[in-house]
């Protein structure tokens, strides 16, 4: 009987369907920040935890970074790389993205090339 009681709950939990997302929404953003005087820009979108943001930094520098989340429950802390022209060469970022309602967040980050930026975004 113990051994049908465990087998049962294995199987059970096995099975048990999981949720599944039918497609997969990017949540876009702009971004402004500043750096040596200059004022800076980007766009980006995220999807399954990863995000792509094309930048114009100082000097008229544009480049693309590709971030990493990591999704905690109220927060989405993130790590990136990227490339930048006018020889800015490699930039590195990282920042945060909060929800601020059901379909907005706020984020603030930090990159080499563009410096310090606060981003706006949705979620459809």
């Amino acid at each position: 009987m113990a051994k049908t009681f465990i087998t049962s709950l294995g199987l059970l939990a096995l099975l048990t369907p999981t949720q599944a997302f039918a497609q997969v929404i990017p949540q876009p953003w702009v971004s402004v920040g500043g750096k040596d005087g200059d004022v800076t820009y980007a766009v980006g979108a995220r999807a399954l935890n990863f995000g792509v943001e094309l930048g114009v930094g100082t000097d008229g520098a544009t480049g693309v970074d590709v971030l990493r989340f990591v999704r905690l429950p109220v927060i989405s802390p993130y790590v990136g790389l990227g490339y930048y022209s006018e020889d800015k060469g490699v930039a590195f970022s990282g920042g945060v993205q909060v929800g601020a309602t059901d379909n907005v967040f706020v984020g603030a980050g930090y990159n080499s090339v563009r410096g310090i930026n606060g981003q706006l975004g949705i979620r459809f």
